[in-house]
């Protein structure tokens, strides 16, 4: 492959080969039941929570969220988050009602019969102000389910908003749509007009992420490492720490086939 001298598109070149491996995981191939779609959903949906932890992060650290308000120093990026987090947090679902997408994805668990204990234990338990780890331990999660959702908050609290967006951009929204696209076609193959509501999840993902999001957030990595070969480097590591973290947790979803579900 031929060196390029934009740095997102290096960035993407020295990721790709762990992000072929991400996409090329069997676990795609393994969903064959009901029963596998459940446990897949029961270890994933940590993933749809903690996404949003790194979108509000971002909020925080890019706009103004505190009262008196006062101006923060990027408009065009103020924008662009506020965008991302208005259909995030408050998208619509089939009906035309204002749902967040972790909200619709728990919905769509419901109708499929899968455990939601767990997650309802954790927001719980957040909401009760645990800190995390003590949510994940109230929620009794298996490891890789505690070890993704810990890599997501340790980017976090180390502060570095270059990091944080690139494990926001590569880790999760330029990747999401090729990786549900996988899921979306088989599912709809397997299971015709019994997924209604998780088929729009992932459909309205591809959709948004792919043609929206994701270019919005790739200025927005663009923008905080600007010319800084540091913070590029750094973007880089994140990011292929995040995509071996989600491979962990896929392995973990894989592993739990020769276990019971979630308690």
């Amino acid at each position: 492959m031929e060196a390029t001298s934009d740095p997102i598109e290096f960035l993407q070149q020295e990721i790709a080969p762990t992000r072929r491996l991400l996409l090329n995981n069997s676990l795609y191939r393994s969903i064959q039941s009901m029963a596998d779609l459940r446990r897949f959903m029961e270890h994933h949906v940590f993933a749809v929570w903690d996404f949003m932890s790194l979108l509000k992060a971002l909020q925080g650290g890019l706009t103004c969220v505190q009262v008196p308000w006062v101006p923060t120093a990027n408009s065009a990026m103020r924008r662009l988050i506020n965008e991302i987090v208005l259909e995030e947090e408050s998208d619509v679902d089939p009906a035309g009602h204002a749902t967040s997408h972790f909200e619709l994805y728990v919905r769509a668990m419901d109708e499929c019969g899968a455990d939601t204990g767990p997650i309802r234990r954790l927001v719980a338990a957040v909401a009760a102000g645990d800190t995390v780890e003590r949510a994940l331990e109230a929620a009794r999660v298996p490891e890789s389910v505690r070890e993704f959702v810990l890599t997501t908050f340790n980017i976090i609290r180390v502060g570095r908003p270059h990091a944080v967006a690139a494990a926001f951009t590569f880790g999760r929204e330029d990747l999401i749509p090729d990786m549900f696209r996988q899921l979306v076609d088989d599912l709809s193959t397997r299971f015709p007009g019994q997924l209604d509501t998780f088929t729009y999840y992932l459909n309205r993902h591809i959709e948004l992420d792919e043609d929206v999001h994701a270019p919005l957030a790739r200025q927005m990595v663009r923008e905080l490492c600007a010319d800084d070969p540091e913070r590029w480097l750094e973007a880089q590591q994140v990011v292929v720490r995040c995509l071996e973290a989600r491979m962990a947790l896929w392995d973990g979803v894989k592993l739990g086939k020769t276990r019971p579900a979630l308690a």
